[in-house]
């Protein structure tokens, strides 16, 4: 079985191919609001009265803006469907709920055409 840790997506910047497990995803979701909080209290304690401070936000999300997308989409392939499924987040209310509906589907046992099972590799 693959090893999956905290920092597996991260490992994996930009790599579009291939499949992730749900625990690879929602590991990945949970570093990402944790980084999300932290900067959010930087942005909090550099910030006066009349200025506002995203500077720590907006380079988390820079940061994030990659490995996020391609942990996605190849959470997306893991269930057997193509990346360009990332395009229902366009759609207000009913994309979200779809892809959140999709990231907690089970992987689609053995292969298919974005490579081996992870749950199934030793």
């Amino acid at each position: 079985m693959e090893n999956v840790d905290l920092l597996t997506a991260l490992k994996k910047y930009a790599v579009f191919s291939g499949r992730a497990r749900r625990k690879e995803y929602w590991l990945f979701t949970l570093l990402s609001w944790l980084l999300y909080i932290a900067a959010g209290i930087l942005d909090g304690l550099e910030s006066t009265a009349e200025e506002s401070s995203e500077l720590w936000g907006t380079l988390v999300t820079l940061a994030l803006l990659v490995p996020g997308l391609a942990v996605a989409i190849r959470r997306l392939h893991d269930i057997g469907k193509s990346g360009w499924w990332m395009l229902l987040w366009l759609l207000p209310i009913f994309g979200p709920i779809v892809l959140l509906i999709f990231s907690l589907m089970d992987s689609q046992p053995g292969d298919n055409q974005y490579g081996p099972n992870p749950k199934e590799i030793l």
